[in-house]
């Protein structure tokens, strides 16, 4: 069965640390980017998400935002994650996702460079 509460680091050196789940799947907790996106800037930053029912099925599906913390900018960005938590032939859990990051826009006619 996989859980998402915890200490998770991805191949790049990012960071998320998962409170535990509550009743109805939701968590929070902390992501802190690796070096190759820039880590050493950015601060851990606050995440929220859900997690679908694991008493329901052994590899569930997630989502979660975060909310980074870029000291001494105005800049907002907002990062969702979607993803599936899979156990793999060994037993270890292995998360794979997918994720958008989206920059504040100035206005209607910049929103096009701030979704990546």
């Amino acid at each position: 069965q996989c859980l998402l509460s915890g200490s998770w680091r991805s191949d790049t050196g990012c960071q998320m640390v998962v409170s535990a789940l509550g009743e109805d799947g939701s968590f929070s907790g902390s992501y802190t980017p690796g070096p190759a996106a820039g880590g050493s800037e950015i601060l851990p930053s606050p995440l929220r998400g859900a997690q679908q029912d694991a008493g329901l099925v052994p590899q569930p599906t997630f989502s979660f935002t975060v909310r980074w913390q870029l000291p001494g900018s105005e800049t907002a960005r907002t990062t969702a994650f979607l993803g599936q938590c899979y156990v793999g032939s060994a037993g270890e859990e292995i998360l794979h996702t997918l994720w958008l990051l989206r920059e504040a826009a100035e206005s209607p006619s910049e929103d096009w460079k701030a979704t990546r």
